[in-house]
C-alpha cells in the first residue's frame, strides 16, 4: 500500500508540466514548437535559456518535493524501506512528468526530474551525476548523451552501492526490488531518448549550447 501512496504522490507532483506552464504563459504551447518535447532542453531552444533553466528548476524541484514528503510521512515508520519507498515516489514524479493525463500523456523524457531524484536519493550519487552529464554535455554539447550517461550510471551505481550496505538495513528482496525500479525507470528513459540515440548513431544529433540563444521556432512533426 505504501508504494502506492508514494507513487500516487510522485505522480501528482510530476503533473506539475513547467514546460507546458511557462509556454502557455508566454502563448505557446511548447509541445508544437521545436522537438515537441516538453523539456528543458526544447523550451531552451525555443524560448532562450532563460526559459530552460527555469524550467529545469521547476521539474527538479517536483521531484525533490516527492522525495522529501515521502521521507517525512514514512521514515519513522519504515526506516528500512525508506530508499525503496523514495523511489517509488520519484518514478511517480517521472511517470508524472512524462505522461500526464490531462496533456493526453504527452508530456517530457524526465531527465530533469531524474536530477531531483538524483540530488535528494542520496548524498553518493551526486558528484558521479554532475561528471557524467557535464562532462558529457561540455565536451559534446549533445544533452541526450548527457541524460543517458547519468542514467547508465546511476543504474550501475545503485546496484553497487546497495551491496555495499549504503541503503542501511534494507534486506536482500527488497534491493532487488529497488534495483527493479531503478532498471525500469533506466529502461524508460533510454526508450523516450531512442529517436536521440538515432541522431548519435548518424552523427546527426542537434547540439545545444548555454552562451546564445538557441531559437527553434518552427513546428516539427517527425521530432
Amino acid at each position: 500500500m505504501e508504494r502506492i501512496i508514494c507513487l500516487l504522490i510522485g505522480y501528482v507532483f510530476g503533473l506539475f508540466q513547467t514546460a507546458y506552464i511557462y509556454g502557455k504563459i508566454h502563448g505557446i504551447d511548447i509541445r508544437n514548437y521545436g522537438s515537441g518535447n516538453a523539456g528543458t532542453t526544447n523550451t531552451m531552444r525555443v524560448l532562450g535559456t532563460k526559459a530552460g533553466l527555469i524550467v529545469l528548476f521547476g521539474d527538479i524541484i517536483k521531484c525533490i518535493l516527492a522525495i522529501v514528503i515521502t521521507g517525512f510521512l514514512f521514515g519513522k515508520a519504515h526506516p528500512d524501506r525508506i530508499y525503496l519507498l523514495k523511489i517509488y515516489a520519484a518514478a511517480g514524479a517521472i511517470l508524472g512528468h512524462n505522461f500526464p493525463f490531462y496533456l493526453h500523456f504527452k508530456g517530457g523524457k524526465g531527465i530533469a526530474a531524474t536530477a531531483g531524484l538524483i540530488l535528494s536519493f542520496h548524498p553518493y550519487f551526486i558528484p558521479m551525476g554532475i561528471i557524467l552529464f557535464f562532462g558529457a554535455f561540455f565536451t559534446t554539447h549533445y544533452v541526450s548523451l548527457g541524460s543517458l550517461l547519468v542514467y547508465a550510471g546511476f543504474m550501475i551505481e545503485i546496484v553497487v552501492l546497495g551491496q555495499t550496505g549504503i541503503f542501511g538495513a534494507m534486506d536482500q528482496a527488497h534491493l532487488i526490488e529497488l534495483y527493479i525500479v531503478a532498471a525500469f525507470l533506466t529502461v524508460m528513459a533510454y526508450y523516450k531518448h531512442r529517436e536521440n540515440i538515432g541522431r548519435l548513431l548518424k552523427g546527426e544529433e542537434r547540439k545545444t549550447y548555454l552562451t546564445h540563444k538557441n531559437k527553434d521556432t518552427e513546428e516539427k512533426k517527425d521530432a
